[in-house]
């Protein structure tokens, strides 16, 4: 683990308002009053030096509507550098936090399927937060969840149009989804009991809101490059910043 270099600079923003604890109160007793947010946040950036790995190249020809999208022969994603900056990584806070429970999220988070990708390729998920996935393409799609703390599923769209949403219960970094007709299709979700995560865009900027003040974990992950951790402090009011670095 390392510890950075902090750039204060001031930020208002914070998370979705959700119940009080008051609000959320059933027969019973008192719920447990809902963690404090804060009005920190942090701002990052993941970068990769060196020579990118070459995707691997896809077979589409079975589907000429997916192909058609592409120009030249379409790849799989795996590693998506744009210069120099790293997408498709998940970051959370893993250690540091206030205990919850934490304001439900009820907005969902979409993955569609289109162009015979899964796309976006990496999401994150609150448990109980609807994961709504679509299909985008005129044929038939069969998602597949296999997680290992999850309950897993196996949904079929056979046409364009359709969504499906599916919620998880349990925290667990990454559940893999697949798709069983076209078996290059891949994404991940990551699922956390608190709304601390963020995925890097093809900048590779991410940005987590809404932290009260403190020392924290975090933890990016990528699918096929590893994990690293780094630590962060916060103060009310202010983005601190961080910066993750892959290499080929």
């Amino acid at each position: 683990m390392r510890r950075l270099m902090l750039v204060p600079m001031m930020a208002f923003l914070a998370c979705g308002g959700g119940e009080s604890g008051e609000e959320a109160a059933g027969e019973g007793g008192a719920a447990a009053a809902a963690a404090p947010l804060g009005s920190g946040s942090i701002s990052g950036m993941v970068m990769f030096t060196g020579t990118a790995p070459s995707n691997p190249a896809l077979d589409m020809s079975d589907e000429p509507q997916c192909a058609e999208r592409y120009e030249g022969e379409p790849t799989d994603p795996v590693v998506k550098v744009m210069g120099g900056h790293l997408a498709n990584v998940y970051v959370r806070v893993s250690g540091g936090l206030p205990a919850g429970p934490y304001p439900q999220a009820s907005e969902p988070t979409v993955i569609d399927q289109n162009g015979c990708l899964y796309q976006p390729r990496v999401v994150g998920v609150m448990t109980g937060q609807p994961l709504e996935i679509r299909n985008s393409d005129p044929l038939l799609h069969n998602i597949k969840a296999v997680p290992t703390e999850n309950r897993p599923f196996n949904i079929s769209q056979p046409q364009a149009g359709m969504t499906t949403q599916r919620t998880f219960n349990t925290p667990e970094v990454m559940v893999p989804l697949e798709c069983n007709v076209h078996g290059w299709m891949n994404a991940f979700v990551g699922v956390t009991d608190h709304p601390y995560f963020a995925v890097s865009g093809d900048d590779g900027m991410f940005t987590i809101t809404g932290l009260p003040a403190g020392t924290y974990t975090l933890e990016a992950w990528h699918e096929t490059l590893g994990t690293q951790t780094a630590e962060v402090t916060v103060q009310d009011g202010a983005a601190a910043s961080v910066e993750f670095t892959y290499s080929g």
